[in-house]
């Protein structure tokens, strides 16, 4: 099946220029929607444009969006201010779409790759009701030991965080070396110059710590229907956190694949015969729950909702979990005071 791709430029509430394309099956009318949530330092239009044809051919309408400071968005490169404005704009930007008359029937799933699953499922706790289901693609978690900072560095960056907050200077092991197994690919992502290939700066770094950490504690809340896929070998998330995000989820409908010896690089990063029988299995999941929706059906899901938001904007605000943990991590988890939004 032909596909069609689409480009276009929107602007967050804050007045930033964001990059959003899409893939669209040229012959029919897209059977559901799919939206994705990419990686930390990755983007769209270069990296996800080719990995994302084979879920379009199969009769879904794919939408993404570049977060501020990532790929062709505008905004500091790679710099996460907060994760609660980094979810809003994917909350505003996606659920615009689903407003549009010709998709109000369409299911609507939720893809994450690693730092984009944590983002999936704190849309998800944004509006428990709205999405249909998400494929949660190695997703964000839990941050491995083997990539994450000593906690004494950890506990030392803190104290600069509102100091120094654009700072390049967390000191970590290549990503794209431990999440990357082919070396042709590998090679191939490291000359796209949209993803950010530099040392992750401060604020953004305990950004991602700081959510994977609240996201942990969270498992239980996610309540959509959800495929998780993780690779065994993979050293940049925790496999063990998705079998555990499968085992306590409250969701009815949950399943996850786990694949001996692949990396994180799940999609784009594993030999063609590994990224193929990958995408077999995210196709075949998406279709078997693809259905068409009325507007009493939305409606009666949109009314079983509980009355007060599953997830406390304040608390998601500053992505602080409530964890009470002591030790190493209470210079990170113990301070009160709001991120400030410089």
């Amino acid at each position: 099946m032909d596909v069609e791709y689409h480009e276009e430029y929107v602007r967050n509430s804050s007045g930033v220029q964001l990059f959003t394309c899409g893939w669209l099956p040229a012959s029919t009318s897209p059977r559901a929607l799919v939206f994705l949530c990419h990686g930390y330092g990755m983007e769209c239009s270069g990296f996800m444009r080719g990995m994302l044809g084979p879920v379009a051919s199969s009769g879904l309408e794919v939408f993404g969006m570049d977060y501020e400071g990532h790929g062709k968005s505008m905004g500091t490169r790679c710099y996460i201010r907060s994760f609660h404005r980094l979810v809003d704009d994917c909350d505003r930007f996606y659920k615009s779409i689903c407003d549009l008359e010709e998709y109000r029937s369409k299911s609507r799933f939720l893809y994450g790759e690693s730092m984009g699953g944590a983002v999936a499922l704190l849309l998800h706790r944004k509006d428990p009701t709205f999405w249909d289901g998400a494929v949660l693609v190695a997703p964000m978690c839990k941050i491995s030991e083997k990539v994450k900072p000593h906690p004494l560095v950890i506990t030392a960056l803190t104290q600069v965080e509102d100091i120094i907050p654009r700072w390049k200077i967390v000191p970590t092991k290549d990503v794209i070396d431990a999440a990357f197994k082919d070396p042709d690919k590998r090679e191939k992502i490291r000359k796209n110059k949209l993803i950010y290939q530099d040392k992750p700066r401060l604020k953004t770094a305990l950004e991602m710590l700081r959510t994977s950490m609240y996201v942990e504690d969270s498992l239980s809340k996610v309540k959509l229907p959800f495929l998780v896929l993780h690779g065994e070998a993979d050293t940049v998330t925790d496999p063990e956190v998705s079998r555990a995000l499968y085992e306590h989820a409250a969701s009815t409908d949950k399943a996850i694949k786990l694949y001996p010896g692949m990396w994180h690089g799940l999609t784009a990063g594993e030999p063609d015969e590994n990224v193929e029988a990958v995408f077999s299995d995210i196709i075949a999941w998406l279709n078997a729950r693809r259905r068409v929706w009325t507007p009493e059906e939305r409606l009666t899901k949109m009314l079983a909702a509980p009355k007060k938001p599953d997830i406390d904007e304040k608390d998601h605000g500053s992505t602080r979990p409530r964890r009470r943990r002591r030790g190493f991590l209470c210079g990170l988890t113990g301070r009160t005071h709001h991120h400030s939004e410089m």
